[in-house]
């Protein structure tokens, strides 16, 4: 039965479903999750080998290549990256965007199997291999524990102990102390003492390392009992450790406090360090378990902490660094506000244009279609968020078509004296099949993206998901809903003889296309022309990936030369620290020194650890603010501050990297590679518009190389670790046992009573010669002191050593610096076998288009066989799809007059255009075979009447497609898709109501109705 016919002569059923759509739309939107951005998967995992007192070179030789080589082997890889530091090899794993998300446990679980097989094989001295495969994990919660006069160790004890009480909030995955000092026991011996006493360095090291196990007794049976038996927990105090016996002479007992200071403290140097608005501070990030609601951990984790607030001692507080949780509730109430606004307006519209009636009608519909699309988002677990609640707004013009063609339809044939049951019937016996396949065209359209299988594509997937529900829905409800309420609303008119199209504006438009179809061939050059004109235009258009974030926060990075103190690093980061907290509109400020801070958003990537590196996270009042304060942060450090990399940037949206032009280099020898690095950060410094210049390798340091003579060193009975030991306790301090101190470890350290950086190899060094029994100077084993210059860092890409030079431009967009310096860089002379490739925003804007035209042909073609499928006529086919690129005129002149770029968003809203024109060019075209078959009637007349009919849903289309994308111009992400799409949309109007009657004159040879 004919779905009208049906759902009018059975209204209980129909009425029925509307009433649970609704109650289920308002139930999902309480019940919904809640999320700033997509999730996406980081399909990357990281493979950590230290490997203490090897050089980078070492490391790269011994240890990051035995991993590679493992790695090399899955099947799954898509990208292998390596850095091998001092004692350090790191390498990271990217799999192929085939590999699903539910795929990569297992894949996780064969690296580690490859990894255990690898790790056989490094070096002794290497430790085992850690394999971190939550690289990806976001900590939405990002806290500051500070307080003001409290030491670091009382602010660790609260941070450790709050870690555990936070576990109980809600949907809580894992909570992450982070920059935590480490504590540290240092015994610093008097080796003058010790010479005296004949007692070797190593005795006390032994026994330190032999004092505090944990043990195992066993068990004592006493009757029916089994007792266990263990031994006293051992060394608990600082005294006791004080007390510990070395060894007794002539009844004299001597302890390790008569020959050594025993002191308790903090690791020196930190491995990172954290500030809140200047104070010290630990972080501590709580994640969320995938598929919770970030809002609702969030709003757990609030009750949390003003429950236990009474409890916290008064100098110490807990301060929100980050708050996905009050993000996504600002994001989210923003674009319901942005969805409300828009269906009022659509609505609004529909009134003013369609008359009461007809505008509440698809007013309701409206609504209910979005209820409907809430309830089964609910259902399929799709959240709320920046990209499915844009979809809905995207939507709205085209959830209304299929309404206004049943509306308009049944509008006319009841006001003409037509029974209602037959107009429901009639109209929607003529009208389903085609606004099935244009609904069918319009969501294929968007399928290249929902499918495509790189981490851009699962970014924007929720939009193809979001717009399947919802214009599926829209068809349903306008074949079943609409010619219900059409029956209920519509009476006969007073004159059914009256032909609505033979007054007013249907006249005016009719007498245009006339005139057009009388001068073909002008208008046919004219279409030309604009379609010629159009794409002149869009080679002036602007290029980027993805738009800056709307986050009221914004970064700075500050880079030191490599191998820079982290205390010198931290005192020029407070330097910048306190510039930028006099300019106006700044508000908290978090500096974190050493290495990046814990990813707090998804699309924000930890900086590796470098002591030479220090970050500053600014909150402001207002995200509109940034773009001037990054521009006064920046001149400003050009001025004060030259020779530090003072790098101001925005939070990204969306999958990227740091550093949006990239240059990077692969094969040759190292010198090669920082020859042509150096030459291309002369060509940058050299463009005005190009800053924050630096490259992946950085400067090369100084090392300190004494020439060990083995041959006096063995007369003395002194090994090179035993050299080597001497030189790190003189210094660094050199690790020895542990002290347990209740739950905790704490590394014991053996170091010199001063600590020296700045002592030379002198006599100062004493070293146990077990041939002479006493202390002797390290000095006389060393034929020389050399001053050595090494790379701090090599780096691998798919295992060639490659050199990645990187910029941001100062002003405007990446795409058009990137045009000013891609001729110059790619003319550098390169040695054979040296490649120079593009990397940052261009590369991630070619692989995200690139693996969306890959899934485009295919939907292309589905498309073209289901407009092929309604007509059965490869000519009306041809109508349709010569139509499609026509727009670009439209969507380059709107690019180009808002000043956005076609980025991906904008490739989007031509997609979204696309399907919208075919929609519309369909409909039309099916209206205009339907009229043509009426015998005795000139074939233009009906052509024109055809047309005429259908002005209406199409102008009624595009104008609540269009003003329903006003809330969107204002939003940084979505701007350039609305701009496309409003643009494109308003010449596809012109393209639809005449270039479509044009061809299919043309194509059908229907003369017209006057000879030219």
């Amino acid at each position: 039965m004919n779905p009208a016919e049906w759902s009018v002569r059975h209204p209980l059923p129909a009425w029925s479903a509307a009433v649970l759509m609704f109650a289920g739309g308002i139930a999902a939107c309480f019940q919904l999750p809640r999320f700033e951005d997509p999730e996406f998967t980081i399909k990357q995992a990281q493979v950590i080998t230290r490997y203490p007192g090897a050089s980078p070179e070492e490391v790269s030789r011994e240890v990051t290549d035995c991993v590679e080589n493992a790695i090399q082997e899955m099947g799954q890889l898509k990208q292998l990256d390596s850095r091998s530091l001092r004692g350090l090899s790191i390498v990271t794993a990217e799999m192929r965007n085939t590999c699903r998300k539910q795929d990569l446990p297992q894949i996780w679980d064969e690296l580690r199997n490859k990894i255990d097989t690898a790790a056989r094989s490094l070096p002794q001295g290497a430790q085992v291999p850690e394999i971190v495969d939550d690289y990806g994990d976001v900590y939405g919660a990002f806290f500051a524990v500070t307080g003001q006069g409290a030491d670091s160790v009382r602010l660790h004890e609260f941070a450790r102990s709050l870690q555990k009480k936070l576990l109980r909030a809600e949907d809580v995955k894992r909570i992450t102390l982070f920059a935590v000092p480490p504590e540290a026991v240092y015994v610093s011996l008097d080796r003058t003492r010790l010479g005296r006493l004949g007692i070797a360095p190593q005795t006390i090291f032994d026994l330190l390392r032999a004092r505090n196990p944990v043990t195992d007794e066993g068990w004592l049976r006493t009757g029916n009992e089994w007792l266990p038996i263990r031994l006293d927990a051992g060394i608990n105090t600082l005294d006791s450790l004080r007390q510990m016996v070395i060894s007794s002479r002539d009844g004299k007992i001597i302890t390790l406090g008569d020959i050594a200071e025993v002191r308790s403290g903090l690791l020196d140097p930190p491995e990172k360090m954290l500030y809140f608005n200047g104070l010290r501070a630990i972080g501590l990030g709580v994640s969320t378990r995938s598929g919770g609601n970030v809002v609702h951990t969030g709003d757990s984790l609030k009750r949390l902490l003003d429950r236990l607030s009474p409890e916290f001692p008064a100098e110490i507080k807990v301060k929100t660094i980050s708050s996905q949780a009050e993000t996504v509730r600002q994001a989210v109430t923003s674009f319901a506000v942005n969805l409300l606004e828009s269906v009022l307006i659509v609505i609004g519209v529909l009134l003013l244009f369609m008359g009461l009636k007809s505008g509440l009608i698809i007013g309701f519909v409206l609504l209910l279609t979005i209820a409907g699309t809430l309830m089964l988002m609910n259902y399929y677990g799709i959240p709320l968020q920046r990209i499915s609640l844009g979809a809905l707004i995207i939507a709205l013009g085209m959830l209304v078509d299929n309404a206004i063609v049943i509306t308009e339809g049944m509008m006319v044939r009841i006001r003409a004296g037509q029974d209602k049951l037959e107009a429901a019937r009639g109209v929607t016996a003529q009208a389903q099949l085609p606004l099935l396949g244009a609904t069918a065209i319009a969501i294929t359209a968007f399928a290249a993206i929902g499918l495509s299988d790189d981490s851009t594509g699962e970014f924007c997937g929720s939009l193809f998901q979001v717009l399947l529900i919802s214009l599926s829905l829209s068809w349903l409800t306008a074949v079943t809903i609409t010619p219900l309420l059409c029956c209920y609303a519509f009476r006969p008119g007073p004159d059914p003889e009256t032909d609505p199209y033979r007054s007013g504006f249907f006249l005016i438009y009719k007498n245009w296309l006339d005139w057009t179809l009388r001068h073909r061939t002008v208008s046919i050059a004219l279409l030309i022309l604009l379609f010629i004109a159009g794409l002149m235009m869009f080679s002036r258009v602007g290029r980027n990936f993805f738009p800056d974030s709307t986050r009221a926060q914004f970064l700075v990075d500050i880079r030191l030369p490599y191998g820079t103190s982290i205390y010198e690093t931290d005192r020029a980061a407070a330097e910048v620290e306190s510039y930028v907290r006099t300019l106006p509109g700044v508000g908290d400020i978090t500096r974190c020194v050493g290495g990046g801070a814990l990813r707090f958003i998804l699309t924000y990537a930890p900086e590796e650890p470098d002591t030479g590196y220090a970050q500053l996270l600014v909150d402001v009042r207002d995200y509109r603010e940034i773009p001037a304060l990054i521009g006064r942060i920046y001149e400003h450090a050009r001025e004060k501050f030259p020779h530090y990399g003072v790098i101001p940037y925005r939070v990204r949206l969306g999958p990227g990297a740091a550093g949006s032009i990239q240059a990077r280099f692969l094969g040759g020898t190292r010198d090669e590679l920082r020859q042509l690095g150096e030459e291309t950060m002369r060509i940058m410094r050299a463009d005005p518009n190009a800053r924050a210049i630096y490259t992946d390798w950085r400067n090369r340091i100084k090392v300190i190389t004494p020439v060990f003579s083995e041959e006096r060193a063995g007369r003395a009975g002194i090994t090179r670790q035993q050299a080597s030991d001497a030189i790190r306790e003189s210094f660094e301090g050199l690790p020895v046992g542990s002290f347990r101190d209740g739950e905790q470890l704490i590394p014991i350290y053996a170091r010199a009573p001063r600590s020296l950086p700045d002592r030379d190899f002198g006599e100062g060094i004493q070293v146990w010669s077990p041939a002479a029994n006493r202390m002797v100077p390290l000095s006389q084993f060393f034929d020389a002191t050399l001053i050595e210059w090494i790379d701090p860092v090599i780096v691998h890409r798919d295992r060639v050593e490659a050199l990645t030079v990187k910029c941001d431009p100062v002003h405007g967009l990446s795409s058009a610096l990137l045009r000013e310096l891609r001729p110059k860089i790619e003319k550098l002379k390169r040695p054979p076998g040296c490649t120079l490739e593009w990397g940052g925003e261009y590369e991630n804007s070619t692989d995200a288009s690139n693996a969306l035209y890959v899934r485009i042909p295919p939907f292309a073609l589905l498309m073209v066989l289901i407009v092929l499928f309604l007509f059965n006529s490869v000519r009306k086919t041809l109508v349709v799809w010569l139509c499609v690129p026509l727009t670009v005129t439209g969507v380059a002149a709107g690019l180009l007059w808002s000043g956005q770029p076609f980025g991906f968003m904008a490739m989007l809203g031509v997609l979204s255009l696309s399907g919208m024109l075919i929609k519309n060019a369909i409909v039309l075209i099916d209206e205009i075979g339907l009229r043509l078959q009426t015998p005795d009637r000139p074939a233009a007349t009906l052509l024109l009447e055809a047309s005429a009919s259908r002005i209406r849903p199409v102008l009624m289309a595009a104008l609540t497609t269009i003003l329903g994308m006003l809330p969107l111009i204002a939003d940084a992400f979505f701007a350039a898709m609305a701009v496309t799409i409003m643009a494109g949309l308003t010449f596809a109007c012109v393209v639809t109501l005449f270039a479509v009657p044009l061809l299919y004159a043309c194509f059908f040879r229907i003369r017209a109705s006057t000879p030219e």
